[in-house]
C-alpha cells in the first residue's frame, strides 16, 4: 500500500532530522549544566523551533536575569565606590579594577619575556663552555626574579590540589571504615568533632614548626613553604569528605549488603563492587565541599605564613600601600572567586562522569 501524499517521504525525513537534533540537544544539556552554561540549551531549542515562547522564559530565567543582576551590581559598585575613602584613597570602581587587571596581565607578559631572555643567556653561556671543552664548569642558574601574577595563581592551584589529594587519600578510607563498622565510627567520630572546627590559623604554626623540624633539607623535591601550605589545607579540608563518605557508606541499601553476604564477597570486593559505587554521590559531595574549604584555607595560610601564592600577593599589596594596591587586591578577590567556581565545576564534571542519577 502506498500513500497518496507525494511529500510524505520528505516530511518524514524532516521530522527524523528534527528528532535527531533534539536528541543531541538533550544529550548536551547535562554537560551545559555541568559547565554552568545551562542557558545555552533553551537558545538551541528555540533556534530549532521548539516552543519559542516557553524557551524564552527559560532564557530569561537562566541568562537575562543573572546578566541584569551582574549589571546592577556593577552599577551600584561604580556609584558607591568613589564615596568610600580609605587610607589608600577611594575604593576603586569597576573601571579601575579592570585597568589593573590589564596592567597585571602586561606585567606578567613582561616578566615572562625577561625570564625567557635570562634562560636563553644561561643556555648560551653553558653551550659556549661545552663547545670549549669545559663542560665541568656548566652551571644551572635558577631565575630569581619576582614571580608574575599568573605564576602566583599557578602556585596556589598546585598547592591546593596537592593538599586536597592528601586529604582525599586519608578521608575516604577512614570514611569507609566508619561507615562499615560501628566500632570504627565510635572511634573516629570524637576526633572529627574535636578537630573539624579548628581554624587554619591555629594549625599553621604547629605545621610550620613540625615541617621545619622534620624537613630540614633545602634541596628536597618540595619547598618548605609548599609543604606547610599543603598540609594546612589537608588538615582543614579532609573533614567534609570523611563525614560524607561515612554517611554514604552507612546509607547503602540493606538488600545490597545482604546480597554481598549471600555471594560471600570478601572485604575488598565488597568495597570496590558494592560500597564505593553506591556511596559515590555523597563522596563527591564531600570532595566538592573539601576542595572549596581547602581553597579558602590556602589563601589564609599564604597570607599568614607569607608563602608564595595569591594570599601572599594580597598581603604584599596591602603592605605596599600604593595608589593601585587596593585595585590589585580586588583583582585578586575576583580571581580567587572565579578559580573557586571553576574548581567546583571540575569536581562536578567528575561527579557527572562517575556517578549515576535517575535521569542518567
Amino acid at each position: 500500500m502506498t500513500t497518496v501524499d507525494p511529500n510524505f517521504t520528505a516530511d518524514a525525513d524532516r521530522e527524523a532530522r528534527r528528532a535527531r537534533l533534539f536528541t543531541r540537544i538533550n544529550a548536551a544539556d547535562k554537560w551545559f549544566g555541568v559547565l554552568g552554561l545551562a542557558w545555552v540549551t533553551p537558545i538551541l531549542r528555540a533556534a530549532a523551533g521548539d516552543n519559542p515562547r516557553a524557551q524564552m522564559k527559560e532564557i530569561w530565567r537562566l541568562l537575562i536575569v543573572p546578566v541584569l543582576a551582574i549589571l546592577a551590581f556593577l552599577m551600584l559598585w561604580g556609584t558607591m565606590a568613589p564615596r568610600v575613602q580609605t587610607s589608600l584613597g577611594a575604593v576603586p570602581g569597576p573601571a579601575q579594577v579592570w585597568e589593573e587587571t590589564v596592567n597585571l596581565h602586561n606585567d606578567a607578559l613582561a616578566k615572562a619575556t625577561k625570564q625567557a631572555k635570562f634562560e636563553q643567556m644561561v643556555e648560551a653561556r653553558n653551550q659556549k663552555l661545552i663547545d670549549a671543552g669545559r663542560a665541568d664548569e656548566v652551571k644551572v642558574v635558577a631565575y630569581t626574579g619576582a614571580p608574575s601574577y599568573y605564576q602566583q595563581i599557578w602556585t596556589s592551584i598546585k598547592t591546593v590540589f596537592f593538599g586536597f589529594l592528601i586529604a582525599t587519600a586519608v578521608a575516604v578510607p577512614l570514611g569507609i571504615a566508619a561507615g562499615l563498622s560501628p566500632a570504627a565510627n565510635a572511634a573516629i567520630n570524637p576526633l572529627v568533632q574535636i578537630f573539624k572546627p579548628v581554624s587554619p590559623l591555629a594549625w599553621l604554626p604547629i605545621v610550620t614548626m613540625i615541617v621545619s623540624a622534620v624537613y630540614a633539607t633545602n634541596d628536597g623535591f618540595f619547598s618548605k613553604s609548599f609543604l606547610i601550605s599543603a598540609i594546612t589545607v589537608t588538615l582543614c579540608s579532609l573533614w567534609p569528605t570523611l563525614i560524607n563518605t561515612a554517611l554514604g557508606v552507612a546509607s547503602i541499601d540493606k538488600d545490597l549488603v545482604n546480597v554481598s553476604k549471600v555471594l560471600k564477597m570478601n572485604t575488598w570486593t565488597k568495597i570496590t563492587k558494592l560500597v564505593l559505587p553506591s556511596a559515590l554521590p555523597l563522596i563527591f559531595t564531600g570532595l566538592r565541599l573539601s576542595l572549596g574549604v581547602g581553597w579558602m584555607v590556602l589563601i589564609a595560610a599564604e597570607m599568614l605564613a607569607q608563602n608564595p601564592g595569591l594570599g601572599k600577593f594580597v598581603w604584599d599589596e596591602f603592605q605596599n600601600g600604593s595608589s593601585s594596591s587596593l585595585a590589585k587586591i580586588m583583582v585578586a578577590v575576583f580571581t580567587i572567586g572565579i578559580i573557586g567556581f571553576l574548581l567546583d565545576r571540575v569536581m562536578y564534571a567528575l561527579q557527572s562522569l562517575f556517578t549515576f542519577t535517575n535521569q542518567r
